[in-house]
């Protein structure tokens, strides 16, 4: 047996990139930001997530999320390989989403 699943609560960092591979398919791109706290004095530290939603997900994404968003997103890992501008190989790892909730905008000035 093996598990690939993702829990993730945070703030997205840019409003969704949406595009149409196919005709009347979507899928949105975007960052969210989760922070972590630890040591003595308190020491924050952030880490960024490649997000991508598919199908209706990700039109729900066009039209409501934004950046400063909160975020929970529960999905899985894929890392995927593509060729860059320059035909340099390159490693990109996601996170698939399954499932997401709104949590209402960040509170912070962003």
């Amino acid at each position: 047996m093996s598990v690939n699943k993702v829990i993730l609560l945070g703030y997205v960092g840019r409003d969704p990139e949406i595009r149409f591979p196919q005709p009347g398919y979507a899928v949105a791109f975007f960052s969210l930001a989760t922070n972590e706290t630890y040591g003595n004095p308190p020491t924050e530290v952030t880490e960024w997530h490649n997000i991508v939603m598919t199908g209706e997900k990700a039109q729900i994404a066009e039209r409501y999320i934004r950046k400063g968003s909160r975020l929970y997103i529960e999905g899985h890992l894929r890392t995927r390989e593509y060729e860059d501008k320059l035909k340099i190989k390159r490693r990109r790892t996601e996170i698939m989403v399954d499932s997401f909730e709104m949590l209402g905008r960040s509170d912070k000035t962003q």
